[in-house]
């Protein structure tokens, strides 16, 4: 049961939020990058600057903040460019997870202008989505630091780029939650509705599952959390619950599984939430809503 002494340490959120992200390797980034390339680039490639910039002019170019935020998605923004010509050179000048201020140089550019122009728009789209997931969940990470609750990322994310999402969501000081319908068992009310009881549910996976997956059970009252409790599940999701329900939910689970509120969480009810004493919240519009950070690419 190490995910609950680790999940209910006050310090813990803290101590991991110091923890730099590691960078996605270049194997999973590339076939994604490619990919967004390749439907930019259509069947005839940048026909407007093919057409109006002669093929060996040379340009330099700075990517640069317009706004507040939290950096992410550098390494993508950059394979875009040397995907797209070999011959450009891409400078960074700070790392993702720097928060930058309006104005700041985030990278120096150089290299045929026609690839530059074509990569533009991909490089662009990465850094920007990225950063703005990362900057929306260190705002939230930030909020319900005090509280030693630390938040949750989930699979609401947009097709193709779970892997980049989830990585902007640690660059902010989040966590994640599932990657995948492989990565641990994630008891529901559909499943239980089906299979015809959350104790049938409960058994049915570990029996399955193996003891080296984790057991996660979404709970919407009272009752079903005792029921689980009962169960031993190593984590219980509150869904929907008030901040009255959750503060006692919390109490019921304390010493017993470690505790998780989804449900329509914001800015601006996260730190009600995490009030409760809940261990993690999770939160969707991370991924699959979150505003872009403006981020520009200027001519020097």
């Amino acid at each position: 049961m190490e995910s609950k002494s680790i999940a209910s340490t006050p310090n813990a959120a803290a101590a991991a939020d110091a923890w730099p992200a590691p960078p996605l390797p270049r194997l999973i980034l590339e076939p994604q990058v490619r990919a967004a390339l390749l439907e930019d680039l259509g069947r005839r490639g940048d026909i407007t600057s093919d057409a109006i910039i002669p093929a060996d002019t040379e340009a330099r170019l700075a990517l640069r903040a317009r706004e507040s935020g939290v950096l992410a998605g550098l390494d993508a923004a950059r394979l875009a460019f040397e995907l797209m010509d070999g011959r450009i050179h891409f400078e960074p000048a700070m790392a993702d997870g720097t928060h930058l201020a309006p104005g700041d140089t985030i990278a120096l550019i150089h290299g045929p202008a026609r690839a530059l122009l074509g990569a533009e728009r991909t490089a662009l789209n990465y850094l920007s989505h990225l950063s703005g997931i990362a900057s929306a969940t260190a705002r939230i990470a930030d909020t319900v630091r005090p509280y030693g609750t630390r938040v949750n990322c989930t699979r609401k994310t947009l097709p193709g780029l779970r892997s980049l999402q989830k990585y902007a969501v640690r660059v902010g000081g989040g966590s994640n939650h599932r990657y995948g319908l492989d990565d641990a068992v994630l008891i529901k009310d559909n499943h239980i509705a089906i299979c015809g009881s959350l104790q049938a549910a409960v058994e049915r996976a570990r029996a399955h599952a193996g003891h080296l997956t984790a057991l996660e059970v979404e709970v919407d009252t009272l009752a079903q959390l005792r029921e689980a409790l009962d169960l031993d599940v190593a984590v219980v999701l509150l869904d929907n619950m008030d901040t009255d329900t959750l503060r006692q939910a919390v109490a019921l689970a304390r010493g017993r599984a470690v505790t998780e509120a989804s449900g329509g969480v914001s800015e601006a009810s996260a730190a009600s939430i995490a009030a409760t004493g809940v261990n993690y919240i999770a939160i969707g519009a991370l991924t699959h809503s979150v505003r872009a950070l403006d981020i520009g690419l200027d001519s020097l």
